[in-house]
């Protein structure tokens, strides 16, 4: 008798269930890439390509990680979805502004090959993630991007606000798989309000199917210093794909084995995130997001988000709906931003809470890598007479605090007093994807 996890449902029965998974893994896709047309100032055409793009990438991740490749041993063959983690896209973003999209885009294809070269290596890699070092840098990426995403709001207060307001509501009165499309719909409430208070929006024009455009911001541009942030973030990504392995793997009663799934996770992530650096988009990441609904329905079936997969390619490629989304306004951008990364840093201070900070070496390291990391939000002018290489790793400050995250976490573990052993990252890992 085949395992739960690799049974075939009828359509009839796998339809509704696959369309439950879309609904809690599709918030992500739209906030994020509506958020970086904003942000880059994209037309609403480009916005809306931006946006197919990402949701066939995110079916076709669902694909791969749901049914695998075993020849190639790429993917892990469990009910997983595929998404732009909001704390990459935040770092895309950074990038983007200091250095233009086309090196976001390049930092993109770096990052993704340089997951897939590093993967070999696994086991030493993620030792260097505890989560003392996700925590501070989860919280730094969440810091960094509510001053980008600020005066998106201060553009047009009123309708950014009633967003705000909307969500707030959202959030305290839907339950289960409603509540994770809390977002989305205060996206939807906010553009009314900015309706009604007079806001113009403009519809793209273009046929009912097409397919997105490649490099939408020119040839990509390769500058290994300006993405160090995104690799960092792709070697912090392991650690947490091996919590998230453990959760999904126990969710569908499948034996943990996390030295044979994450590198197929992880590979599968490289792969869809080069095609995310081919069109203009941010790194990919597998999310157990939709393990709340695997738990809630009990039907444990990996073919269930393959489903959902397909329905996301097919989302994609319907431009009507992309470009409807593409029109939603500034300033309620902004305000769905304000939250999603506001949680981000949440889920940054939730991990930090499960290290012992109360004594010993652990409060040292996090305060002088928040030092780091914050210097350059509070006074960016401090590092401009630097030469341009220590400028590009010590002004960002996601890079500035996970590095010194990473190397205080090292030092300290190797040559300071010995301390009881922090919570694994399998355990610490939250069960979201947001923190990616």
């Amino acid at each position: 008798m085949a395992a739960a996890v690799d049974e075939r449902l009828p359509l009839p029965r796998l339809a509704p269930l696959a369309v439950q998974h879309l609904l809690a893994g599709v918030a992500a896709p739209v906030s994020s890439v509506i958020l970086i047309g904003t942000t880059l100032r994209l037309d609403a055409g480009q916005t809306a390509s931006l946006l197919s793009a990402t949701l066939v990438l995110c079916g076709l991740g669902a694909l791969l990680q749901s049914l695998g490749v075993r020849a190639l041993r790429v993917g892990a063959r469990l009910p997983f979805l595929m998404l732009p983690g909001g704390a990459a896209v935040a770092i895309f973003l950074q990038i983007a502004q200091e250095y233009g999209p086309a090196t976001a885009s390049g930092s993109v294809l770096l990052a993704a090959a340089f997951l897939i070269c590093v993967l070999p290596f696994y086991g030493r890699v993620v030792r260097l993630f505890p989560p003392l070092v996700m925590g501070t840098t989860v919280v730094l990426i969440g810091i960094n991007m509510i001053k980008v995403t600020a005066p998106m709001v201060a553009s047009d207060p009123g309708p950014g606000f009633a967003t705000l307001g909307v969500i707030a509501v959202l959030f305290l009165v839907l339950r289960g798989v409603w509540r994770q499309m809390a977002v989305l719909f205060g996206l939807a409430g906010g553009t009314v309000v900015a309706l009604l208070l007079g806001t113009d929006i403009r519809l793209a024009s273009g046929a009912a199917f097409a397919l997105p455009e490649p490099f939408p911001y020119g040839a990509p541009h390769f500058d290994l210093l300006a993405a160090i942030p995104l690799l960092v973030f792709a070697l912090a990504s392991l650690a947490e794909a091996t919590g998230q392995t453990v959760l999904n793997s126990e969710a569908v009663g499948r034996t943990p084995d996390a030295g044979r799934d994450v590198p197929r996770i992880a590979r599968a992530d490289a792969l869809v995130s080069l095609g995310s650096g081919v069109f203009g988009t941010s790194l990919m990441v597998t999310s157990a997001e939709n393990i709340g609904i695997v738990q809630l329905t009990r039907v444990r079936s990996r073919f269930v988000t393959a489903g959902a997969g397909v329905l996301l390619v097919v989302c994609g490629l319907f431009t009507p709906l992309t470009r409807l989304l593409a029109a939603i306004p500034e300033p309620v951008v902004g305000a769905a931003g304000l939250v999603i990364y506001a949680v981000i840093a949440v889920l940054g201070f939730s991990m930090l809470s499960r290290v012992d900070l109360t004594h010993g070496t652990g409060s040292v390291v996090v305060a002088l890598a928040l030092v780091a990391g914050l210097l350059p939000v509070m006074a960016p002018e401090m590092y401009s007479g630097l030469p341009s290489w220590a400028h590009t790793v010590l002004g960002s400050g996601v890079a500035a605090g996970a590095l010194a995250a990473v190397l205080l976490s090292a030092v300290f573990r190797r040559l300071g007093p010995r301390e009881p052993p922090e919570v694994t990252s399998a355990s610490a890992a939250p069960p979201a994807d947001g923190s990616r």
